[in-house]
């Protein structure tokens, strides 16, 4: 059996999935990207092996996509890290036409064919007011960790309103609504809700149709995913897997390259 790997190389964590012949997750791994892009793509394409169970000489296809595709320097080939998240979106969801994908850095939307072809997308890659980064501001401001956030915004009943569209400026706004004795709970439910309300404005740039498939480091935020919920009005698409949809996007396309040199082989055979 041959298996096809994809390569996720973000801003903050790399991610790398293996799938077998029949597309099921064979492997997966993850990672911080940290200063050495090259290596943070050996490191998890190596873990994602070994979690697998997998010999490196049966992947017969490796493909890399997110910011650091082109440091995949192991890859066969990359892809835009927008067409792997859409495609493995509709891997995990068949029913996906619309895709949120939060990451570290920035914010996608995008609007989907059945099958996961690209209809249109936006991102807000000039500003991280509404990303991952956001939220890592306000740890930091209120000296909780990440994996706190979650848990005690959802404690939160008045949330505060967060004006400031600048993460450089969040901190500074959470301190202060702090010092007016605002509860940590209720500034972390507002923080979570303006990073919402950011993304759902990008989701409605593109339309929001159908089924939303919710992808990216942040769907591991249980407020963030409830928040998004409760402000459109409907239950995201969200599986243990939506953290890795990049790269599962990745190796399924990886597979089809697999798919495609076998046939071009048996026509060659034919032919001879």
């Amino acid at each position: 059996m041959a298996y096809a790997a994809g390569v996720d190389v973000g801003s903050t964590q790399t991610k790398a999935v293996l799938v077998d012949e029949e597309r099921r997750i064979a492997g997966r791994s993850l990672l911080p990207t940290g200063a050495n892009v090259v290596q943070a793509a050996e490191q998890a394409f190596r873990e994602a092996l070994e979690s697998g169970d997998v010999h490196e000489e049966d992947v017969g296809f490796v493909v890399g996509t997110g910011y650091g595709r082109y440091r995949v320097e192991f890859g066969d080939t990359q892809i835009t890290e927008i067409v792997c998240h859409a495609r493995g979106a509709a891997h995990m969801f068949p029913s996906t036409e619309t895709v949120l994908d939060m990451g570290g850095q920035d914010t996608k939307a995008i609007r989907i064919q059945p099958g996961g072809d690209v209809i249109d997308f936006c991102m807000n890659d000039k500003c991280a007011a509404g990303t991952g980064r956001f939220l890592q501001s306000a740890a930091a401001a209120l000296d909780l960790d990440l994996a706190e956030l979650g848990p005690t915004a959802l404690r939160g009943q008045r949330p505060v309103n967060i004006s400031t569209t600048c993460t450089v400026f969040a901190e500074s706004e959470v301190l202060s609504w702090l010092a007016r004795g605002k509860k940590i709970e209720d500034i972390l439910l507002g923080v979570h809700r303006s990073i919402a309300s950011r993304s759902i404005a990008l989701l409605r740039r593109v339309g929001i149709e159908g089924e939303i498939t919710f992808t990216g480091g942040v769907t591991k935020n249980q407020a963030m995913v409830a928040v998004l919920d409760d402000m459109l009005g409907t239950r995201l698409n969200v599986s243990d897997d939506s953290h890795y949809m990049g790269a599962l996007g990745a190796a399924l396309f990886a597979l089809e390259r697999i798919w495609k040199s076998r046939a071009g082989r048996t026509e060659t055979e034919v032919i001879a």
